[in-house]
């Protein structure tokens, strides 16, 4: 169970969730539609529970205030969080006050936070910009037309430049792969040749 519990929180707490967020106030909002798809996505059978209390509402009150209770298990571990029903203000709506659509936002941003619990976008309630262990995607390699593939062709042909970093500095089609290996193996031919007619003179 420790170990299915720390797969789960090593993949999840490793996506960057940055674009997906907006500033309210002084606090940050994840997309909870988002973070569900996105939990969806690495975890299929994952489950949310939206609880109720003994008369079946889907909040809790003491009284005074209210707030909601919302359970996610991924791979039979579950993680609960509560959730204060709250206005713009992030301030706890009285009871006498408290609408469906308050406990309808409540709960979506109870469920946020519970997949928060199990990994994703952790990071954000803890104050940091970037997950740990998160490594930016390497930076797309830019594509050559014909004219700058012939230009490095020819540096080839004349020693300055090789086949291997032409490959690994641009984003060549196939077209323009075979193009490449075709003239450096005719130059390998050619050189070939030229050393048997030197052996010979």
């Amino acid at each position: 169970m420790a170990q299915k519990k720390k797969e789960v929180f090593d993949t999840l707490s490793s996506i960057n969730v940055n674009d997906k967020t907006e500033k309210k106030g002084n606090l940050t909002y994840l997309s909870w539609a988002w973070a569900w798809a996105e939990v969806k996505k690495q975890y299929p059978d994952v489950q949310r529970k939206v609880y109720e209390n003994v008369n079946q509402c889907n909040y809790f009150t003491d009284g005074k205030s209210c707030w909601v209770k919302v359970g996610v298990t991924i791979n039979e571990i579950e993680h609960i969080d509560y959730l204060p029903v709250m206005d713009f203000r992030n301030k706890s709506i009285l009871l006498d006050d408290v609408t469906s659509m308050d406990i309808n936002k409540a709960i979506q941003r109870s469920t946020t936070k519970a997949l928060a619990l199990h990994g994703l976008g952790l990071y954000i309630y803890a104050g940091e910009d970037l997950p740990e262990g998160y490594e930016a995607p390497a930076p797309a390699k830019p594509k050559l037309d014909t004219q700058r593939l012939n230009g490095a062709l020819e540096s080839i042909k004349n020693g300055n430049y090789t086949i291997d970093k032409l490959k690994d500095t641009f984003d060549l089609t196939l077209a323009q792969t075979k193009k490449a290996d075709k003239f450096v193996q005719d130059l390998e031919v050619a050189k070939e040749e030229l050393n048997q007619e030197l052996d010979k003179a």
